[in-house]
This record gives structure tokens, sequence and C-alpha cells, in this order.
């Protein structure tokens, strides 16, 4: 696989304030990569990065495709800040994904339509089209922004915090749909979540984002118990009990 996202020796951080010091790592073709870390350890600002929003300090920020052009993202933010005034249906927030094609004054042209039809196949809300998005479950809404990310026709899907404040039973079915989309449609997939549980099931590498510990690997060996009780200043354990990861604050760490 081939790097699509490279940090070479990256400072970033605002103004004078250092987030992040002298990190390198590259997020390859194909795959599925989680962030992780505590509250204001600086997984916005590796975002912000990779998006383009915020360049780095010092070092560099690469992020191109293996023909040398600029890599195409699908851009899924956290549920809660997007907040839908008027009252747009889901078909209309996921022909926002259009735009980048389109241009925002111009009008859908029927390919555009098509797509948009797709993408809310893709993710099985078609039923869904002519609700008004302000109206729909947490679980719905989360799909209508995958649906709207996928319209652009991505190289790359990333995903904050995704299944932030659901249930279990949504959680698991947000989490399955991205599998599909990373292992059916080949995406490279970008996760971020404080929800170790869901990345130590499903993501493959993974970044522990903490300002003075700034870790990159395959999951096993990132989420350690060791690691993480280091990591977060207190005892963690990671259980594995039919044949999933467990990790919680506290206890023995042990095999189920």
């Amino acid at each position: 696989m081939q790097p699509l996202i490279q940090f070479r020796n990256a400072t970033l951080g605002y103004g004078p304030k250092i987030v992040l010091k002298d990190i390198s790592f590259s997020i390859l073709d194909g795959d599925f990569f989680g962030l992780v870390g505590p509250n204001g350890a600086g997984k916005t600002t590796l975002l912000r990065a990779i998006l383009g929003t915020l360049k780095p300090m010092s070092g560099e920020v690469i992020v191109r495709n293996n023909n040398g052009k600029p890599v195409r993202f699908g851009y899924v933010p956290q549920r809660d800040t997007v907040d839908y005034v008027m009252p747009y249906t889901v078909e209309e927030v996921v022909a926002m994904g259009r735009y980048r094609q389109v241009g925002l004054l111009k009008s859908v042209s029927q390919h555009d339509r098509r797509i948009v039809h797709e993408s809310l196949q893709h993710v099985d809300i078609s039923e869904l089209k002519h609700v008004a998005f302000k109206d729909l479950s947490g679980g719905q809404k989360q799909r209508t922004l995958i649906a709207r990310a996928l319209a652009s026709e991505p190289e790359v899907l990333i995903l904050d915090e995704p299944t932030n404040g659901m249930d279990l039973s949504s959680r698991l079915s947000i989490l399955q749909l991205v599998r599909h989309l990373h292992e059916h449609d080949k995406l490279t997939v970008l996760m971020v979540s404080h929800l170790l549980d869901d990345v130590a099931n499903y993501v493959k590498r993974i970044a522990l984002v903490e300002r003075s510990a700034f870790q990159v690997g395959d999951v096993d060996e990132i989420l350690t118990a060791e690691n993480l009780s280091a990591l977060y200043e207190m005892p963690v354990t990671v259980s594995n009990v039919g044949g999933a990861k467990i990790i919680r604050a506290g206890g023995d760490n042990g095999n189920a």
C-alpha cells in the first residue's frame, strides 16, 4: 500500500502554542485507521492538518494520491455540530455533497441526482429522503451525513466521533456500515473516536494521540493494558471476550 497522507517531522499548533511536536507517520491507501486519545490531546488538530485547514508550524503534511493529485476527502463531522435551522430534507442534505463538483450556485444535474440516490441507497435510508433532517434519530442523522460524504465520491472517508452519544445497537449498526464501506467499497477510512472498544475492534492501524507520547502502529501493538495504563495514568485492562477486545478502567488484565 502507498501512502496517501504523510506527516514528516510536523509540528502543529495555533499561533505560538504547540499542540503536537515533530510527529511522523503515514496513512496508507486502503488503511482503516483510528485516531484515539484524551480530549485536548490533538485529534482535532491532526484532522485540520489532514484536511488542509491548518498549516504545520514546521515540517510537512503531504496529502496526495498515487497519481500525485490531491486526495478527495469525504468528511463526516460530529453529529452534534450539524445544526440545520432550515428544514432541509435528507435528500437535500446528501445533495450538499455534490457542491464541490458542481459549484454552490449551479443546478444539480441528472448525473448528480443519480449519485445522491445511490448514496442514499448505499446507507439504506432511501425511504427517508423526504423527511426533514432535524426530525431524524441520531443513527439516521449519522447515516445521512455518511451518505453526504459518499456523494462527494471520496477516496478517503473521515469520520469524527461517528458513534458518540448512541446506544449500543445504533453504535454497532454504524460501525458495521463503516466496515462495509472499507471492505466492499475499498475506501480508505480514518475514524476519530474516544471510545476505545469501537476503535479496537474495527480499525487495523491506530495513532494514539498524546502530547508527550504520540504512537502509531497495529491495534494489537498499541492498545495494550500497559500502554493504555501509562497514557491515562490509571489501571486499564484489555480483555478478550468472544473474540472482541474489551477495554476498561481498573481491575486485572486477563482473558475471558
